[in-house]
C-alpha cells in the first residue's frame, strides 16, 4: 500500500503547513499548480518552497504540470462559467488524455509524497481529483488530506 497525501496552501502559516508536512513524514513534495510562482501564500512560490523544503524538512520539490488544470479550464471554473462537477468531470478526461498514469512512476510514491495545490480544502480542488484518479488507476493507494 502506498499512501498519496494532499495538502493546500492557503487560509494556514508556514508554521502550521511545515509541521502538517512534519508530522506526516513527508519528503517529496509534488506541486501540481499551473502557476507555481503566485504571490498568493509568501511561502509557497516556487523557489522559496523547494528552499523551505530542503531547509525544514529534508524534503524534495518536484513541479509537475502534467497534473494541472488548464489555463482555460481553471479560468473557466474560477469565473463559475461552469461548476464544480463539470470541472471535475473535464479535469478527468485531460488527466486521461494525458495518460497521466502511465507517464508517473508510481514506484516513485513510494517516498512519502504529497500533492500540493492551493486550495485549503481538498473538496473542491483538483490535486483531490489526481490522488482519486492514481488511485483508480494503481490501485492499492491511500489517500490522506493533510
Amino acid at each position: 500500500m502506498v499512501t498519496i497525501c494532499t495538502i493546500g496552501f492557503t487560509q494556514t502559516t508556514a508554521e502550521r503547513f511545515f509541521e502538517r508536512l512534519r508530522s506526516a513524514g513527508i519528503r517529496r513534495l509534488m506541486d501540481v499548480r499551473l502557476n507555481n510562482t503566485s504571490t498568493l501564500a509568501g511561502f509557497s512560490k516556487r523557489d522559496d518552497l523547494a528552499y523551505f523544503l530542503r531547509t525544514i524538512l529534508v524534503a524534495d520539490y518536484v513541479h509537475e504540470p502534467l497534473l494541472a488544470p488548464t489555463d482555460e479550464m481553471l479560468s473557466r471554473y474560477r469565473k463559475k462559467e461552469v461548476g464544480w462537477d463539470a470541472y471535475a468531470e473535464a479535469f478527468q478526461a485531460l488527466l486521461d488524455e494525458r495518460g497521466a498514469e502511465s507517464k508517473l512512476d508510481r514506484a516513485s510514491f513510494e517516498t512519502p509524497s504529497v500533492l500540493l495545490c492551493s486550495e485549503a480544502t481538498a473538496d473542491h480542488c483538483h490535486r483531490r481529483l489526481v490522488a482519486e484518479y492514481l488511485a483508480g488507476a494503481w490501485g492499492d493507494i491511500e489517500i490522506v488530506h493533510l
